[in-house]
């Protein structure tokens, strides 16, 4: 197969300590592809950035991950102009047969760097000579592209474990990576890539692990409230009202406001209002007496008024400037972004984890490590539908699923609960027990 007129391959993802700052070449490539061509590129692009800083500390699994997924968008965004969530497995196999005969221009044969500083701008650009193929040559002469068995199995692996991440995400219920596996030649043969799980379970915090990260947040309150007020309610209301960080962080077009908290005038009941999230819906997820005792915590430590009025636009989560820095000092800013308020959560996650070992609880902590901010929402999830009784329609109308078949996979999602729940089943519930 021959690939005519092919777009030039740009580098998306730089080193993982320059992607979380944005570069603006790339924004203007994605926003140009979302307005133009890919209407969910950038909701995609989000995804993938949060996946691959996942693997921030293994530095040859992110190299490995960001070159294939670079690799894998520009023919989906560039070359397919569709999104990877709207593919199949016939659109992997076309996928598939483009990396084994890519177009000549998108081999390089040398490595080069997928990012350089300009230094006229004083800003990391995409490399124009990086080419997502690396062919060989020999005595100086270009060697056909070839690609081994191994290479396009560890493609495809890191492309299934992606979608692994979008499923866990609630972005798309398929997997066509692991369905074009199956029904290609190496659907008998097992593929081990280092860092991939290709677990379908949802992720949570079991009830012990997750009481460590209350009790920590609550200490953490207690011992510095200026900043820790802050990440008691954060965490208390991603969990009690299961939201995605995006929904509850800024970004262009939306600020996060006290005023989503809203009390119907009919029936004195509080809900949290979302006005936009996962393909562009709203919501109004239920409000239990617990989170709201919190938020009142919350403003009062704000020195607002224990309840937000219809108006109320005060900013939700708040950047505290630094004390005796200049004019700014004691000065309250808004508003707090996506990579803002993941490092809240992870430094408490972190923390909680820290006094588990100290317990004695070593799995557990190193258990809670492994977990990612949207843990939260499914452990609030899990816990509602397995611990707390909440009937499954009423879950699945606060955490936004279009289907009940959705929410009916967190029916005891945790391992550790499963045991619980089995380890003391009976294999006769009539006999005597022996003593």
């Amino acid at each position: 197969m021959t690939f005519v007129n092919t777009p030039a391959a740009m580098p998306l993802f730089d080193a993982p300590q320059y992607l979380e700052e944005g570069n603006s070449v790339v924004n203007q490539h994605i926003a140009h592809l979302t307005l133009n061509t890919v209407p969910d590129a950038a909701f995609v692009y989000e995804h993938a950035m949060d996946w691959l800083l996942e693997s921030r500390f293994n530095d040859n699994n992110y190299k490995t991950y960001r070159s294939e997924l670079t690799s894998f968008l520009h023919w989906c965004f560039d070359v397919e102009q569709a999104s990877p969530i709207a593919l199949t497995r016939r659109s992997i196999n076309h996928y598939v047969q483009y990396c084994l005969a890519p177009p000549k221009a998108l081999i390089a044969y040398r490595n080069v760097a997928q990012f350089v500083l300009n230094k006229d701008w004083g800003e990391r650009q995409p490399n124009p000579l990086w080419r997502p193929f690396l062919g060989k040559k020999q005595d100086g002469a270009e060697l056909p592209y070839r690609m081994t068995d191994a290479t396009l199995k560890t493609k495809i692996a890191i492309l299934s474990s992606f979608y692994s991440y979008l499923i866990n995400e609630e972005v798309t219920d398929r997997n066509p990576a692991v369905m074009w596996m199956r029904h290609s030649r190496f659907g008998s043969q097992p593929t081990v890539v280092a860092g991939l799980d290709d677990a379908d379970e949802i992720r949570v915090f079991s009830d012990l692990q997750w009481s460590y990260v209350m009790s920590t947040a609550r200490l953490l309150a207690a011992q510095e409230p200026e900043r820790h007020q802050r990440s008691l309610f954060l965490v208390s209301l991603m969990y009690g009202c299961y939201l995605r960080i995006s929904e509850v962080a800024a970004r262009p077009g939306f600020s996060p406001v006290m005023s989503q908290f809203r009390r119907d005038s009919h029936t004195g009941i509080w809900s949290f209002h979302i006005p936009i999230s996962k393909g562009g819906k709203k919501r109004t997820v239920a409000v239990s007496s617990e989170l709201l005792d919190a938020l009142k915590t919350y403003r009062e430590s704000l020195n607002l008024s224990s309840l937000p009025s219809p108006n109320d636009a005060t900013p939700l989560f708040i950047r505290h400037k630094a004390a005796g820095r200049g004019r700014d000092q004691g000065l309250l800013n808004a508003n707090l972004g996506v990579r803002q308020l993941r490092d809240l959560l992870n430094e408490l996650i972190n923390q909680a984890a820290d006094q588990a070992a100290l317990d004695g609880f070593e799995h557990d902590a190193e258990e809670m490590r492994t977990l990612t901010v949207h843990s939260i929402r499914h452990t609030g999830i899990t816990h509602d539908i397995n611990l707390n009784g909440r009937p499954l329609s009423h879950v699945q109308a606060d955490a936004g699923h279009d289907s009940i078949d959705t929410t009916s996979q967190y029916l005891h999602t945790s391992k550790i609960e499963r045991h619980e729940s089995a380890v003391s089943k009976r294999l006769d519930r009539l006999q005597q027990s022996q003593s």
